[in-house]
């Protein structure tokens, strides 16, 4: 064999490599890009052909393939496995054409999400410290550019126009818009949704970014180059929270936020938190004060507890006690939620405004025993993560001043994400399975270097 020959022959696992690993970062940054759908075989959005297009350059590869698998992907693996019987099981439940029809879409979006966890897990785990940075690097940047598209549509709605008609509509032949809650005085109420399908998914959505990078940033160093981009990305991301107004990402930012008061208590009244902040406020109080009778209304309404979307929020909840009576171990099966109480709500697509309320109905007590059992499964590795960070922190080494600070920050995530979840659903999406595969990943990927660091 020639020189040259060998040389093409090497370099193609390398060109697969990149090709497998652009791919992964691409589904991670598009993962909260609902808007960008089409209508084929159902609706498919660029976040699922992404991570398809992963998944078969992982499944492709051979040297993937062969590679040894952590044994937090052999234990997820069997967690989609336990699932997916669950589920199949619920499918002898199904009375209807339209019911198999929504089962089979669930089904499909679950073999997806569960099979990208499995192998993100392993790839972030194979390719080391670095290369999980860069991950959690994309997949925050997709937050931010999120974010962004999300000012540039609200100041365009504010001066007249539709941004989503002039961007989106020309790529995915829909008609989309920013969310108009209402009216004060002739002047229109605009929640931001961004490159979301709904202001409430993106305001749970950010839950993760805000609350797990807060405590790495409060832990950089002094001088570190990410110190100050961190904190106005975070600032900026807050402001774009609030624009949601969004009362079930506001509940899971607040549970989210007293968890981390706990072991981050001393950086409360530190200049690092409170100037970025305190910028934060002013910029709100000069908006407040110009628009004081619009905002005092909105805010009022917003945190009434009689309007009709809160109302229809706690009715899901209802629910629950005839689905059980009727199936109580199985449920109605997988994403017929809509389908069996369309005749209550008179909606084809009527969400169930709950994940938990979802799982029941859904799956029965089988599917949210299993649900209970893997988040507690996600919750210690979180804390083995914590536990190496202090191992990490105690033997000098730097990596533990963001390695347990990402940690906490996680688990806080995964927090404020549930408590979110009892009065809105979005821990069915892509962005849910990233971030728990790098939340299973974390310990993963720093463990060889506390074992490095052991006497």
């Amino acid at each position: 064999m020639t020189a040259a020959a060998i040389s093409v022959v090497r370099a193609r696992p390398v060109s697969r490599d990149r090709v497998a690993t652009g791919l992964l970062f691409a589904s991670l940054f598009v993962s909260t890009f609902e808007k960008l759908q089409w209508s084929f075989i159902g609706a498919i959005g660029i976040n699922d052909i992404a991570t398809i297009l992963f998944l078969i350059a992982f499944l492709a590869s051979q040297a993937e393939r062969e590679r040894p698998f952590p044994r937090t992907s052999a234990i997820v693996l069997g967690f989609f496995a336990a699932f997916a019987l669950v589920y199949l099981a619920g499918f002898f439940d199904l009375q209807t054409k339209q019911g198999l029809d929504q089962f089979v879409k669930g089904m499909v979006k679950f073999a997806i999400h569960w099979t990208f966890l499995v192998a993100a897990v392993a790839y972030l785990w194979r390719r080391g410290e670095a290369f999980f940075w860069r991950a959690l690097g994309w997949f925050t940047l997709g937050f931010v550019a999120n974010a962004v598209y999300g000012i540039l549509q609200l100041g365009a709605a504010v001066a007249g126009h539709n941004l989503d008609h002039v961007v989106i509509d020309p790529l995915t032949g829909g008609t989309r818009s920013i969310n108009v809650f209402g009216a004060i005085n002739g002047q229109s109420i605009y929640r931001v949704n961004a490159l979301t399908g709904d202001p409430n998914h993106l305001g749970v959505m950010l839950v993760i970014p805000l609350l797990a990078l807060a405590p790495v940033y409060l832990r950089l160093p002094r001088g570190h180059r990410l110190k100050w981009p961190l904190a106005g990305a975070l600032a900026f991301l807050l402001l774009i929270e609030i624009a949601t107004l969004s009362r079930s990402g506001w509940l899971g930012l607040g549970v989210g936020a007293i968890v981390l008061a706990f072991p981050y208590r001393r950086f409360l009244l530190s200049k690092q938190l409170l100037y970025p902040l305190g910028g934060l406020a002013l910029l709100l109080l000069a908006v407040l004060v110009t628009h004081q009778h619009f905002f005092s209304t909105l805010l009022g309404q917003r945190f009434s507890a009689n309007g009709s979307s809160t109302q229809a929020h706690f009715a899901v909840y209802s629910f629950i006690g005839s689905v059980l009576h009727m199936h109580p171990l199985l449920g109605l099966g997988e994403n017929n939620f809509a389908v069996y109480y369309e005749f209550i709500t008179g909606k084809a697509n009527f969400g169930a405004h709950s994940y938990w309320v979802s799982v029941i109905v859904e799956s029965g007590l089988l599917g949210l025993l299993v649900w209970i059992v893997f988040l507690r499964y996600v919750f210690v590795r979180l804390l083995a993560a914590r536990r190496l960070g202090r191992i990490l922190d105690r033997s000098g080494d730097e990596e533990g001043s963001r390695v347990r600070p990402l940690a906490y920050g996680m688990t806080a995530a995964l927090v404020g994400t549930i408590a979110a979840n009892f009065f809105y659903l979005t821990m069915q999406f892509y962005y849910f399975y990233a971030f728990l595969a790098f939340a299973l990943a974390l310990p993963l990927v720093f463990g060889r270097r506390a074992r490095d660091a052991s006497p």
